[in-house]
């Protein structure tokens, strides 16, 4: 899979709340596919739908041990995400910074201003 496509099926596993709740519960370690459905109102069938997004989208893996089956998470997918917003969340910043450096500017020019009309006044 490209980048390009990697990055479109993570973001598309991370659209929906289930899916986000399950990375959130993986988190905290590995667990089975009955351990994940125990705090959704959802069959074992549906969260297994939603577990095979996330694994497409390489988000978790599923080793086996015995007749068990453990989800964990998987973070290079995340961190590719990551990456991918850390250069608009660098852009925004700069932006937001040159507005914040504009409007110190202009309220200074705008205190100039005020006093020099006060001393006009006087």
């Amino acid at each position: 899979m490209s980048p390009s496509g990697r990055l479109d099926a993570t973001f598309a596993a991370l659209a929906d709340p289930t899916r986000r709740a399950i990375l959130a519960r993986l988190a905290l370690g590995e667990a089975s596919v009955t351990e994940l459905t125990q705090p959704f109102a959802m069959s074992q069938p549906a969260i297994s739908k939603h577990l095979k997004m996330l694994e497409r989208a390489g988000l978790i893996s599923r080793g086996r041990d015995a007749q068990r089956r453990p989800c964990r998470l998987e973070p290079q997918a995340l961190a590719e995400a990551n990456r991918w917003l850390e250069s608009y969340r660098q852009f925004w910043e700069g932006t937001f910074q040159r507005l914040d450096a504009l409007l110190d500017e202009m309220k200074a020019d705008a205190a100039k201003t005020a006093a020099s009309r006060q001393g006009e006044t006087e």
